[in-house]
């Protein structure tokens, strides 16, 4: 368990309001199930946690700083999700998220397309949870490198490294594959 020593308000008199909950709320809830979806790869799971997370930060409001509530939050979804990890002994399952139709004239580039999916899917699933969560932030919800950084309390050369070892992986893997 992590110690938020350093999130506690040191001013009493600095209190989160209704309103103040409500904006921190709006402004980091999806980024907050996004971060959750990518290390899960469950779409109600990742919803449920950062409910949960806000909870949680509800419960505790008077005793957060406004300033550091985004990377409380995040800790706190993250320690959820690890525990619920810990609880289900299973392995989660990747809910596919509906794919647009594409017209095209002929079954066997239908039937190419759906491989080079699963086969994409496989070595994305594949990669360490860490370089995973960083591709997919990056290029799936198109954040910069600077902004993944702030979200994963890590710095920006981290990221880089995280997002080199993906490509690299994806490259060999999806090459070999073809």
């Amino acid at each position: 368990m992590f110690f938020f020593s350093s999130l506690i308000k040191k001013n009493p008199d600095e209190k989160m309001g209704e309103k103040e909950y409500r904006r921190v709320f709006d402004a980091h809830f999806e980024d907050l199930r996004r971060f959750l979806y990518y290390k899960s790869k469950n779409k109600e799971l990742s919803e449920d946690i950062a409910q949960d997370a806000f909870v949680k930060l509800w419960e505790i409001r008077d005793e957060v700083r406004l300033k550091t509530v985004k990377t409380f939050l995040f800790t706190i979804g993250n320690n959820l999700l690890h525990n619920t990890f810990k609880k289900d002994q299973h392995h989660l399952q990747f809910i596919h998220q509906k794919e647009d139709r594409i017209e095209v004239e002929s079954p066997e580039y239908i039937l190419e397309h759906k491989q080079f999916k699963e086969k994409l899917e496989h070595v994305i699933d594949s990669l360490p949870e860490a370089s995973r969560v960083v591709f997919l932030m990056s290029r799936m919800d198109g954040k910069k490198y600077s902004e993944i950084a702030e979200l994963l309390d890590i710095g920006v050369k981290a990221v880089e490294k995280r997002m080199s070892i993906a490509l690299k992986i994806l490259r060999s893997e999806i090459s070999d594959k073809l």
